[in-house]
């Protein structure tokens, strides 16, 4: 265990020299790109800063979609009221009923084939 522990505490340290290797290598970088004018708005982790967006610009983007989905179901209601002709129709009590008795008709003769075929 004495052996673990002392590659786990080196490999710790070399972990933490890494990390410093790679801090300063990231300042190099960071300061050749402000003298050339490439890294211009970009963090040090290569990410745009995170944009944050005022309430009343929400406001004013979720007002716009909502006009743009009232302007779009305006133009597709008169495809719906055409269709509305073709609605799906419905049983009567008597085409329900006529059903009903067929289906217990089918399920009367399947029990009696298995009473045949148990006999």
């Amino acid at each position: 265990m004495a052996t673990l522990d002392k590659v786990l505490q080196q490999l710790r340290q070399e972990h933490k020299q890494a990390e410093g290797e790679v801090q300063k290598l990231e300042k190099a970088i960071l300061a050749i790109e402000s003298l050339t004018g490439n890294g211009m708005g970009v963090t040090a982790k290569r990410t745009r800063p995170k944009r944050t967006m005022s309430a009343a610009a929400r406001r004013k983007i979720a007002k716009a979609q909502r006009a743009r989905w009232a302007k779009s179901r305006k133009q597709s209601e008169p495809a719906k009221s055409q269709g509305a002709a073709s609605a799906r129709r419905g049983l009567s009590p008597e085409g329900r009923k006529r059903i009903a008795a067929a289906a217990r008709a089918r399920w009367a003769r399947l029990r009696s084939q298995q009473k045949k075929k148990a006999a």
